[in-house]
């Protein structure tokens, strides 16, 4: 999720009232907010422009002096044309995208307080640190932790494959972060050992991915992941993509070649990429709907196996896992679309039998499980159910499976605005973690009634259970097992009970989420 908007950057009313704090790489100046010391726009490797184009990020260049470290950094190239936002990001411009920002109760090395470190989500293709419902100072208040925050490349820059170019360049750039916070985290007042990775929708994916990945292990104790995004490409699949985005530029699918063009016009390939996307259904498959030409890629390398397979193994055993979703996922992108409540019989027929596992043996399952709903709610739930609800559901089974911890959630609470429109739907996590009641969806999900006392409520259950569980790996309930299914039900009355959509859970029984193939 991301606004349109960046806050104005506070600068102190003396440069030496600022704390200073030593990196690698330099000495940095932050400012004092509130009672939490806050640094933002810290490189963590070089701009990834010229000969460093596509490539895996490099370290800082170190700098003299005290670098001031007041504003975000620029945000990576990005298209801004999704879930009815078009236009100009009114953020700092400039090619340092790979910086990072830091909340701390006080840069004090002796601290050793827990870390936690927030990855955006975005659909793979946008995303800005510095979107003002980041802002973190709440979580490391309020749970006495240290937060960071961090760009990293999207769209074409990030995750397309190209020949000449590492696959999963967003997910390498993540890396990259997390070793500059086991680094330099300690003078910020942080424990390099008690570090937490947390994120949602690509965000989550993201998380889901390094928990996957050799490079980021030992980088993170624990791993949240909220609303799992089921979609991994496979290296055959991301190779089509890759040359249907070039050829949207006029060019051939090499980093050599894309180098060539300035990385915000290449935002324009995958933009109208993305509005093709459908018309590939058949070479493509469930993909094509979802009008992102991004994600991690199964490349055998940098990301050797999807996060279900490798959890299952054992990859992940030691980090302590926290996963979850929200009711109503999908309701948000047919609000945004004006869809909602416009769903013909055909169009849930369709998505029914491209969505649900068995094709039409699937839409024959789905209807004879809701045997009441209508077109609108089967085409709403089956996408729920793929694209985040069970992906997020297998990967707590898959942590379990391979000897690790999980702890499951569902948030059921709804949004109060416009009449309750938007439920559970995605994204509204996270102004309850972050408690950033006015940015992102803010005029959707409290118009009419403001921000009540039941959301101020379970904000601070969010965040308590979130500091909680970086703090000693425990939010609050009991692990995830396969026999009782225990899961944390988020409301505004916060129950312990089994899965709640144990209908959908039988549905996908059997399903294995391995990458999306290439079909023709």
């Amino acid at each position: 999720m991301i606004t349109n908007e960046s806050p104005e950057p506070r600068e102190p009313a003396s440069a030496a009232e600022g704390p200073v704090v030593r990196t690698a790489a330099g000495a940095v100046r932050g400012l004092r907010e509130d009672g939490l010391a806050v640094f933002r726009g810290i490189p963590f490797a070089q701009p990834p422009v010229g000969a460093a184009r596509f490539a895996a990020p490099q370290r800082p260049q170190p700098w003299d002096g005290t670098r001031e470290a007041y504003a975000f950094g620029p945000p990576p190239p990005q298209d801004l044309g999704i879930q009815g936002r078009t236009g100009v990001l009114e953020a700092p411009e400039g090619d340092d995208w790979l910086t990072v920002n830091v909340w701390t109760p006080a840069p004090d090395p002796a601290a050793r307080r827990p870390v936690m470190v927030w990855i955006y989500g975005g659909a793979y293709k946008l995303g800005h640190s510095g979107s003002p419902g980041y802002d973190a100072q709440h979580i490391a208040r309020d749970g006495d932790v240290v937060v960071v925050s961090l760009n990293y490349r999207v769209g074409m820059e990030g995750f397309a494959q190209i020949e000449g170019a590492p696959a999963n360049r967003g997910l390498l750039d993540q890396v990259a972060a997390l070793e500059w916070v086991r680094e330099n985290i300690t003078a910020f007042g942080g424990d390099p050992d008690q570090v937490t990775v947390f994120g949602e929708s690509a965000g989550a994916g993201s998380v889901a991915s390094l928990l996957a990945m050799d490079r980021a292990r030992g980088l993170f104790r624990r791993a949240i992941a909220q609303s799992v995004p089921g979609t991994f490409f496979s290296l055959d699949l991301a190779e089509d993509i890759g040359r249907a985005l070039a050829a949207e530029a006029g060019l051939r699918p090499t980093a050599a070649d894309l180098a060539t063009t300035d990385p915000r016009r290449l935002t324009e390939a995958g933009q109208a990429l993305g509005a093709k996307m459908p018309q590939y259904v058949d070479r493509w498959g469930r993909i094509a709907p979802t009008v992102t030409p991004f994600s991690p890629v199964v490349d055998g390398e940098v990301l050797p196996t999807t996060p279900w397979q490798a959890l299952a193994a054992g990859s992940a055993r030691d980090v302590d896992l926290l996963v979850g979703h929200n009711r109503d996922e999908f309701r948000l992108f047919l609000v945004m679309s004006g869809m909602y409540g416009k769903i013909t019989e055909e169009q849930a027929t369709g998505a029914l039998r491209l969505f649900a596992p068995g094709g039409a043996a699937g839409d024959d399952a789905y209807r004879a499980a809701h045997p009441d709903a209508s077109p609108s709610e089967l085409y709403e739930r089956v996408q729920t159910d793929w694209l985040f609800a069970i992906p997020s559901l297998r990967l707590a089974e898959a942590q379990t499976a391979g000897g690790g911890r999980a702890h499951l959630y569902e948030l059921t609470w709804g949004a109060p605005g416009n009449g309750g429109l938007l439920g559970a739907c995605h994204g509204l996590d996270i102004p309850l973690l972050f408690g950033t009641f006015q940015a992102d969806l803010a005029n959707l999900l409290w118009a009419g009634t403001g921000v009540t006392p039941e959301a101020e409520a379970l904000s601070a259950r969010f965040r308590a259970a979130w500091t909680s569980f970086a703090r000693t790996g425990d939010p609050g309930w009991p692990a995830y097992d396969t026999e009782a299914r225990t899961t944390q039900v988020l409301d505004t009355a916060p129950t312990v009970t089994a899965y709640p959509e144990e209908t959908s859970r039988r549905l996908w029984e059997g399903y294995e989420f391995g990458p999306s193939p290439l079909l023709g």
